[in-house]
């Protein structure tokens, strides 16, 4: 097949993490997809740091996983440590993190995509769009080719316009060693796109062999470490590699300041926002001057390489102010630079012109993923990738778009927070960002997407088995509790030796196993529950799910019930052309709000900053609720 004559149904520009799972989503549902990047050797490189998950993004890599996308997979093959973070507090707040050898996941993540059918590759630089009036037709490279497409999903990363800042040195880039890409920007800006400019940065890497890890503290990783993947086929890692901790101090941050009056970061050069949750150095001890010392955190790139990656030491201060300050550090006093740390600013299009679908409302079949929307962060642009490759499949089939909804996913809480609050400095998902985080689990992922996934053809017959199997074991072990009354002679040396009130006749052992104070553990020394766990061959991931229902139901149901309440709003559909400037009730900024961002339900609308709870009674009245 030859670029010349071929019509691809999907084009996916750039190879980053968004890129790879929008590429595997779209070839995956039968759409004939065309990957272009500039550089093969870097598919779904790690500009970042090496590692995957963390608060609320560990849940969104085990939902991309239970979707079918391959970020959990990939992150499972190639991790050199795994750590569940929040153990201490409710399900809700568990996140699974992982840290990655960095050359094994972006070769793992090529494997995969290579044996992907339906996917094409093409190496090279896309620097135009084609349109017909206002739908996209195709791209066109640096190479002069135009390449046709039904769709075209655009993942640009930080290569749009990207420009590098080290100190006073300023250099066009997508990132470190990569041109920048030009053109895209300007050919949607002139088709009526708001854009704007987003800054990011990276830490100096360093030479392991020249830090002195006696001066830090050890950081292991979990004893019985888990997995991301639902699936079998990745296994809990035997052996880890540790990660250290240090602090800068007084000296450090005197040093640094040194370097301010060349910083890009203050002397005016660099104009757009940085991420508010990962500044940088100069950045942090600038806004919290109050502050003696910063954690330093200390990651190696990969098993087999002595690369360290200085995590917390985000800065584009100049070289010699970087050297001079980062040997402060205890553990650093003989560092060997491999990398200086850089700034990187590039172009974004504010993500209120997408549908939830991340199509754009300007051009029909044109869709973005990833920092394209302002986004940051690996695992928030892998959920765009995946969304936006299923929904440009779905287009080319003349098919409904899958659409998330806040309490079925942290992916839809996402994609939502982005369209309809937009986001002015690099967003980053929280667990504080969905209201319905108990029903969000990390470990129930499967139970909420894996049938939606199935249904669409993207999730394999092998993870639907899965499910009912969990769901299955789960239902017949709560049955069993509820059902299994315990003597006082069973259960009483259990209690006491927790210091617990004994029961004074037989009970339940559903209604003791909810008490706070006991884990489901304690109860297998009972005879009955053993054989019964042992029998039914039931593993400790069903048991979390049974320990999760027992102690955290109503909990559940209360979020269940608050969640059904605003998804009767959800379907309360607000037509595409409503005109709100005829609508007097509406506050003067409600409609200005409402006419730009074009909510397609009252839910969404009430969503919107602006949008008052008697804005949202007018906007009922309306629609003749």
């Amino acid at each position: 097949m030859s670029l010349f004559t071929t019509t691809y149904d999907v084009i996916v520009v750039g190879g980053g993490h968004a890129g790879s799972e929008a590429a595997a989503a779209s070839a995956n549902m039968g759409a004939k997809t065309l990957l272009i990047t500039m550089n093969l050797q870097n598919i779904a490189q790690m500009s970042c740091n090496p590692a995957m998950g963390g608060i609320a993004k560990g849940q969104i890599v085990r939902e991309i996983d239970a979707l079918g996308g391959y970020s959990g997979i990939v992150t499972d093959k190639t991790a050199i440590q795994f750590k569940m973070l929040n153990k201490s507090k409710g399900p809700a707040m568990w996140s699974p993190r992982a840290q990655s050898d960095r050359m094994q996941f972006a070769e793992c993540w090529r494997n995969i995509l290579e044996k992907t059918e339906n996917l094409d590759f093409y190496q090279d630089s896309v620097n135009g769009l084609l349109f017909d009036g206002l739908t996209i037709t195709g791209v066109k490279t640096n190479l002069g080719l135009e390449i046709k497409a039904k769709s075209v999903i655009l993942t640009a990363g930080t290569f749009l316009n990207g420009l590098i800042h080290i100190g006073e040195k300023t250099f066009g880039g997508g990132r470190a060693g990569e041109g920048a890409s030009t053109g895209i920007t300007e050919d949607l800006v002139a088709k009526g796109f708001e854009s704007g400019r987003m800054k990011t940065g990276t830490p100096p890497r360093v030479d392991g062999r020249s830090l002195d890890y006696s001066k830090m503290t050890e950081q292991p990783g979990d004893d019985n470490p888990e997995k991301f993947s639902y699936l079998p086929i990745t296994k809990p890692l035997t052996e880890q590699r540790s990660c250290y901790l240090t602090y800068t101090n007084q000296i450090t941050h005197d040093l640094l300041k040194e370097g301010f009056d060349r910083s890009p970061m203050f002397n005016g050069r660099i104009k757009s926002t940085g991420p508010r949750y990962c500044p940088s150095v100069e950045d942090k001890i600038n806004r919290f001057a109050e502050k003696d010392r910063h954690q330093i955190f200390v990651e190696p790139e990969g098993w087999n390489t002595v690369e360290i990656y200085v995590n917390g030491f985000s800065t584009s201060l100049p070289e010699d102010i970087q050297d001079k300050a980062i040997r402060s550090i205890p553990g650093f006093e003989n560092v060997k630079f491999f990398r200086y740390g850089y700034a990187i600013e590039y172009d974004y299009f504010p993500p209120t012109q997408l549908k939830h679908s991340l199509e754009t409302k300007l051009i029909s079949n044109l869709f973005f993923a990833g920092q394209i929307n302002g986004t940051t962060g690996y695992e928030e642009a892998a959920a765009q990738g995946l969304m936006a490759g299923i929904n440009a499949a779905l287009k080319t089939q003349n098919k409904e778009p899958f659409i998330l909804k806040r309490s079925e996913a942290y992916i839809g809480v996402l994609i939502d927070d982005l369209i309809t609050k937009g986001t002015e400095e690099p967003y980053r998902m929280f667990t504080s960002r969905a209201e319905y985080r108990t029903l969000l689990r990390q470990d129930n992922a499967d139970l909420r997407l894996t049938p939606k996934s199935f249904k669409l053809g993207l999730a394999s017959e092998e993870r639907m088995e899965r499910v009912e199997a969990k769901k299955e074991k789960t239902t017949l072990l709560i049955d069993y509790l509820e059902n299994l009354s315990v003597s006082k002679e069973e259960i009483n040396p259990i209690l006491t030796s927790k210091n617990l009130t004994p029961i004074t006749q037989s009970m339940k052992l559903y209604k003791i196993a909810a008490r706070p104070q006991l884990v489901f553990n304690d109860l297998l020394s009972i005879q009955k529950l053993n054989d019964f766990i042992y029998d039914n061959n039931i593993d400790s991931e069903i048991i979390e799910q049974v320990e999760i229902h027992l102690k955290y139901s109503g909990y559940i149901e209360k979020e269940k019930s608050n969640a059904d309440k605003l998804n009767r709003l959800e379907n309360v559909p607000i037509p595409s052309n409503f005109d709100y400037t005829k609508v007097k009730s509406l506050s003067f900024e409600a409609r200005e709000k409402l006419t730009k961002i074009k909510p397609t339900s009252i839910s969404q609308a009430s969503r919107i900053s602006g949008v008052s709870p008697s804005d949202v009674s007018v906007l009922l009245v309306y629609m003749g609720r």
